[in-house]
């Protein structure tokens, strides 16, 4: 009796999908990770204009609570108020954070909405409460309030 040739030409075949199927993932890889990345769509912008009414923004009662999840995590979180005292509405404001060691290192940046969109435009002479949660902050941070930052502003009389 012979022996079957079938096994054999069973093992290039699948070694042939391998191959395949390697090259189609290292061409998406390729691709990721060569593609364009435009940093202006993805940074906040303080336009000159923006810049000379974060004056008007006026953050209040800012204080920083620290709790602890069933699993052991940390969430810390800044409470606080904004009120607008100038006379433009408020689309959207991006703040931010700045965290530093204990040697005056910053170890972190987070950029956060404290006026968004979908809670509404902040009216003229209005304030609104903020809440900013963090869970993911570097064992290195000194425990301390981070600097607040405005960012951006977006007002809400700009098509």
């Amino acid at each position: 009796m012979l022996p079957t040739t079938e096994p054999r030409r069973a093992r290039p075949l699948a070694l042939i999908l391998v191959l395949i199927f390697a090259l189609v993932i290292a061409g998406v890889l390729w691709w990721w990770l060569s593609r364009p990345i435009d940093l202006t769509e993805r940074l906040p912008v303080l336009t000159p204009e923006a810049k000379a009414y974060v004056k008007n923004l006026k953050l209040s009662d800012v204080e920083m609570k620290a709790t602890e999840n069933a699993l052991g995590q940390v969430l810390v979180e800044i409470l606080g108020r904004i009120t607008n005292a100038g006379t433009r509405p408020v689309k959207r404001a991006i703040l931010q954070c700045v965290f530093y060691d204990p040697y005056g290192q910053v170890v972190a940046r987070e950029l956060v909405a404290i006026v968004r969109e979908k809670d509404g435009i902040l009216y003229p002479g209005e304030t609104r409460k903020f809440r900013l949660p963090f869970d993911a902050l570097p064992d290195t941070w000194n425990q301390a309030m981070p600097q607040l930052v405005i960012a951006e502003i977006v007002f809400g009389d700009e098509s």
